[in-house]
């Protein structure tokens, strides 16, 4: 009998693949409504007005990394390392993971495509964020499924929308955290305190306000990776990078959380919460930007948990999360099945079912 063939798409930002891409990619990024919130007809022209104004700066950022983002090399490696830990786990299914970026190459009209020539009986989309917001997953399932429409690729799909409370996904971040804890507080001189920074990319506070879980979600994360380091009394907090806009963005921001630890005298550890593959906003915000402004103000030391990228237990807690969501009979769920967020988020896509549904009805 044939192998039943599951395709796993592994959901991601993308990222220019050469000098010339940025520029496109930035007008991707700008023109998708699920970011720039402004009326349909204004937003082609002001999109790329905003790529215009932001290319150079992004140009010399990717200067730092060669030119190009890491991004999909990492996320590739991150699928064969998923399709060798699901291997025989269910000898009766064959799981290919496909790489779908929303913004560069490869996007979803392309890899809809390689999914239906590969002949996939199921599809499984697997968000590479930890934590929902219709501004990364959301606007990612919306593209697949206008991409899957426009080529008749009708097969069963199940969508998992977040995993930011999941046992396996936070002990493997605790662990990477543990050492880069050790490994800081080995380095530090006696007497000198260090605060965790968990930093995740931040959102204008207009979007958190009109029912985005995302904020909820990452202080979720964080609660989790603290119960499993088990370390009471860390000096740790939850703050957000990468404000993009002129608009008031959630706060506190992880630039202000850096002086406070100025102010404190103490060193700070910052972990990538929000992300599970080093790129632009880690290599070069974390590792470069903030390390000098930190640098500047005096913090006594700086140091930074990496991102996930192909870590065992990270692909580990992946590949569980895609037995689970397969086995689970939702087409829509959570990393426990059932919805995990409050009412009050009602950009939930949970929530967004019922109401087409109730609407439909």
């Amino acid at each position: 009998m044939m192998a039943r063939r599951v395709a796993v798409v592994l959901f991601n930002l993308g990222g220019p693949d050469a000098p010339e891409s940025v520029r496109p990619f930035l007008v991707n990024l700008f023109t998708d409504p699920a970011i720039l919130r402004v009326p349909g007809f204004i937003r082609p022209w002001l999109g790329k007005l905003i790529a215009w104004r932001r290319t150079a700066p992004a140009q010399e950022n990717y200067a730092v990394l060669g030119g190009k983002s890491p991004l999909l090399e990492l996320t590739e490696e991150q699928a064969a390392s998923l399709d060798a830990r699901l291997a025989g786990r269910e000898p009766e299914v064959e799981y290919k993971s496909f790489v779908c970026m929303r913004y560069w190459h490869p996007m979803s009209d392309a890899v809809a495509r390689a999914v239906q020539e590969w002949g996939a009986d199921e599809v499984l989309l697997v968000p590479l964020y930890p934590q929902f917001s219709t501004t990364t997953t959301g606007s990612s399932i919306t593209a697949w499924d206008e991409a899957a429409r426009g080529i008749g690729l009708s097969v069963p799909t199940t969508t998992l929308c977040c995993f930011h409370s999941d046992p396996a996904f936070a002990e493997a971040t605790a662990a990477m955290v543990r050492e880069a804890l050790a490994k800081a507080r080995a380095e530090l001189p006696e007497g000198v305190g260090l605060r965790v920074l968990f930093s995740a990319h931040g959102l204008p506070e207009s979007i958190v306000k009109a029912g985005d879980p995302y904020q909820w979600q990452v202080e979720q994360t964080v609660a989790t990776v603290l119960e499993k380091l088990d370390e009471p009394g860390l000096d740790s907090i939850v703050c957000y990078q990468s404000r993009v806009t002129p608009q008031k963005w959630i706060t506190p921001s992880t630039e202000d959380e850096i002086e406070r630890a100025a102010h404190d005298k103490v060193a700070i550890l910052v972990c990538p919460i929000a992300f599970v593959s080093e790129h632009s906003e880690t290599l070069v915000e974390l590792d470069v930007e903030y390390r000098e402004e930190a640098e500047k103000l005096g913090v006594p030391a700086y140091f930074r948990v990496p991102a996930q990228n192909s870590d065992p237990g990270f692909i580990g807690a992946l590949a569980d999360l895609v037995l689970r969501a397969r086995s689970g009979g939702r087409a829509l769920c959570s990393f426990a099945g059932a919805r995990q967020c409050p009412k009050v988020h009602g950009d939930c896509p949970h929530a967004r079912i019922r109401q087409e549904a109730a609407h439909a009805a």
